[in-house]
């Protein structure tokens, strides 16, 4: 058996030297010919006349100086716009020429025709255009901060755990569908027989000053209001009973409400005995029934905490709002607006009585989910409220907040110029 020719360096097949056309530097391998070894196929190749594809290598130094003028178009870090600009710069810095006398060739194999001079190279192209990309998302990212003025509310509170900021949106979400199941019939009084908005209304002014001299909680009023309409919506009531609803609404709201409930008693002396407590406790019985227990109906109050955070309120602006949404509690006309668009109004009304002005920001109109021009009619007739709350016989709202508990919001002076922008 013949041994192979593999090392000995004289055995050479006149096959194994030519490199095939198009194989891009492979080598044609003939079948049944021996292999040659490693070091005489690269003393072959760095000797013969060079091919269009063989570029006699350099030294490290020298590629080394060379590459360090030639950028990579090949970027495997995250393209900055500093970044970008360094490299468009140190592009700029055209690469050293070759002197004659260098025994190497560079060649494009892509292109074999002579490249023109004058033509943009395409690293440039792509900086640039990467350059222009950058700048238009940037312009992109200031139009939307402009476009978008209005402030987080809940930034501040994103640490603490009561003001469930995870959860706020949801919540006010769902009372702005909730609230129109519990709005009742601007019109029900009309199937009233024995009543009329006249008495609602005295009713309401005097359950007023019973809250405040019970010293009840916010809420409490809102939903004893609240309880009283949709009882009255849905049930004949006779005129000598209407104050034994009124006061047994308040029961129950501050049952749902109050930490310390006033006792039926109380209540009984409040109305200068007359009813008993059996009549009371009846009364309880039937409405908290013709409700189904659902007192969960979400009042102007729930809207005008979180409106008022929207407005950034002071004090003077909330005490002043709370004056304008009291005075609509005892209106029976304003029932025809929702509890959210109530809110929204006394305080847009409020900051116009204070400012002398208009004036609804984009944050407030972002969270109330009101334009100004929708506010526009239920805030004049505030306004209208508010000049004569201090004449005729229903004054509860206004001797309340002429103490100074409330600030003297019901001394501020009416924002009247709104009336005058009607006509």
């Amino acid at each position: 058996m013949a041994g192979s020719d593999e090392n000995n360096p004289g055995v050479i097949g006149p096959s194994q030297v030519g490199l095939r056309a198009g194989a891009r530097g492979k080598f044609a391998r003939a079948t049944g010919q021996n292999r040659r070894a490693l070091s005489i196929v690269n003393r072959d190749v760095v000797g013969a006349p060079p091919f269009p594809c063989a570029v006699k290598k350099r030294p490290l130094s020298q590629r080394n100086a060379v590459s360090n003028k030639i950028p990579s178009t090949h970027v495997h870090r995250p393209i900055t716009r500093k970044f970008a600009a360094d490299m468009a710069s140190k592009q700029q810095m055209k690469p050293e020429v070759p002197n004659e006398s260098d025994d190497f060739t560079i060649i494009d194999l892509d292109d074999p025709k002579e490249s023109n001079d004058t033509e943009v190279p395409m690293f440039e192209r792509h900086v640039e255009a990467m350059l222009e990309e950058i700048d238009r998302m940037e312009e992109v990212e200031m139009e939307d901060i402009a476009e978008g003025p209005f402030l987080d509310i809940d930034n501040g509170d994103k640490k603490n755990p009561l003001a469930v900021v995870e959860y706020i949106d949801d919540l006010y979400k769902f009372y702005r569908k909730a609230e129109c199941t519990g709005c009742v019939p601007p019109n029900y009084m009309a199937q009233q027989h024995d009543i009329n908005e006249k008495m609602r209304a005295i009713l309401i002014d005097w359950l007023i000053e019973v809250h405040y001299k019970f010293e009840l909680m916010e809420e409490t009023l809102y939903l004893t209001v609240n309880v009283i309409d949709r009882f009255l919506t849905v049930h004949q009531v006779v005129r000598k009973k209407l104050q034994l609803v009124g006061i047994t609404a308040m029961l129950l709201a501050c049952k749902y409400e109050e930490v310390s409930v006033p006792v039926v008693e109380d209540l009984i002396l409040i109305s200068d005995k007359a009813y008993s407590r059996k009549e009371v406790l009846d009364m309880e019985k039937l409405m908290i029934n013709t409700l189904q227990f659902n007192l969960s109906s979400p009042t102007p109050y729930v809207f005008m905490r979180r409106f008022l955070k929207a407005a950034q309120s002071n004090k003077k602006l909330e005490l002043l709002s709370f004056f304008m949404i009291e005075l609509c509690l005892v209106e029976y006309e304003m029932l025809k607006f929702p509890p959210s668009l109530l809110a929204a109004a006394a305080i847009f009304t409020a900051q116009c009585t204070i400012g002398g002005f208009k004036h609804w920001s984009k944050t407030c109109e972002w969270y109330t989910n009101y334009k100004e021009e929708q506010l526009v009619d239920c805030s004049r007739m505030m306004v209208t409220f508010h000049q004569k709350a201090g004449t005729g016989k229903l004054t509860g709202v206004q001797r309340k907040y002429c103490t100074s508990k409330y600030g003297y919001a019901a001394k501020t002076e009416p924002a009247t110029f709104l009336l005058e922008a009607k006509s």
